[in-house]
């Protein structure tokens, strides 16, 4: 240390002026190289191919007929006792036989699964002529932008297609589904929805106790990013166009139940990453990481803060799953 200072005083007596101006080029350089460093990796969370949420039926039958014949979703997988079928670009939705599943149909059915459609009207009328139980007219909302309603599926899911308006609060969600192409029946699907009827992206609403809390766990352990904030309900990007929105109970469709008819799933390439994020978040696993159905899925069930069952899914290479694996990687 004292012949340091020695060194450093002595460079006053000559050339000292030249070096300290030199040396704080090279300190503010450096400065400005750390700021412009990326995020380390290990702060991102591992990646997410599509959303897919599972309901749970007693007569799945009617079930497959509702979903495939009114409503006109392509089924992309069957294994008998469930099947799959795709909505929306990155957004599918699971029907299962209450015997063979992770819940049954005693249990609430505490989740509303939203329709985002450009012609919102087109389906109020459609689904009205189709005898479809409905909660009420078309109409703006009065507490946000958006315009839509309710109808419930065979065995009273709630079902809700909505548009968001061009306001300040969907910018941010306007923005993200700007280039996303609406879905349209194929000609040879045989479904009674009119080919006019498209569907942009999905919501999978879910219902809290503490709004704030769900906030957190979606942010910082699942990795989502808010793109609409209504105060009571909060929208978080999960795939392209698929969504998971967060509610106030108090305020919400539906009040909050410890039991809830619904598995909450995920689809991505990277389970096994998934699996040791979490582990290492300390969730607790209520099915521990395997190849699932006789060897055709690589799964695992975890539990949100509200006890909503997360499922996350990757389809091996089989003749059962190529339907959906050749939509996973369009």
């Amino acid at each position: 240390m004292l012949s340091s200072a020695k060194y450093a005083k002595s460079l006053y007596t000559g050339f000292g002026a030249v070096w300290i101006f030199i040396t704080f080029l090279l300190l503010l350089f450096s400065g400005c190289q750390k700021k412009e460093r990326p995020a380390a990796a290990d702060n991102q969370t591992p990646g997410i191919r599509a959303n897919l949420v599972f309901f749970y039926y007693q007569d799945l039958a009617r079930a497959r007929r509702f979903y495939e014949g009114t409503l006109g979703f392509q089924r992309v997988l069957d294994y008998g006792f469930a099947t799959i079928h795709k909505m929306s670009r990155t957004s599918y939705i699971g029907l299962v036989d209450e015997k063979e599943g992770m819940h049954d149909t005693s249990e609430p059915k505490t989740v509303t699964l939203a329709v985002v459609s450009d012609e919102v009207d087109g389906w109020y009328d459609y689904l009205k002529s189709q005898g479809v139980e409905l909660r009420g007219p078309v109409s703006d909302a009065t507490r946000h932008p958006t315009r839509g309603f309710v109808a419930y599926d065979p065995e009273g899911y709630f079902l809700e297609f909505e548009t968001f308006l061009d306001d300040p609060q969907n910018a941010a969600l306007r923005e993200h589904l700007k280039d996303a192409k609406s879905l349209y029946p194929d000609n040879d699907q045989e479904t009674s929805r009119p080919r006019s009827l498209g569907v942009k992206a999905n919501i999978l609403w879910l219902y809290y106790n503490d709004l704030g809390k769900a906030q957190r766990f979606y942010e910082d352990i699942m990795g989502q990013k808010l793109l609409v904030d209504q105060g009571f309900a909060k929208v978080y990007t999960s795939s392209p166009t698929g969504f998971i929105g967060l509610v106030d109970q108090a305020q919400g469709l539906h009040r909050f139940t410890d039991e809830k008819a619904v598995n909450v799933s995920f689809i991505t390439p990277d389970v096994d990453a998934w699996y040791d994020h979490l582990q290492k978040k300390g969730l607790t696993m209520r099915e521990l990481l395997e190849d699932a159905e006789e060897g055709l899925v690589r799964a695992f069930v975890t539990y949100d803060i509200a006890g909503y069952f997360l499922e996350f899914d990757w389809f091996y290479e089989h003749e059962k799953n190529h339907k959906i694996l050749e939509q996973l990687n369009e």
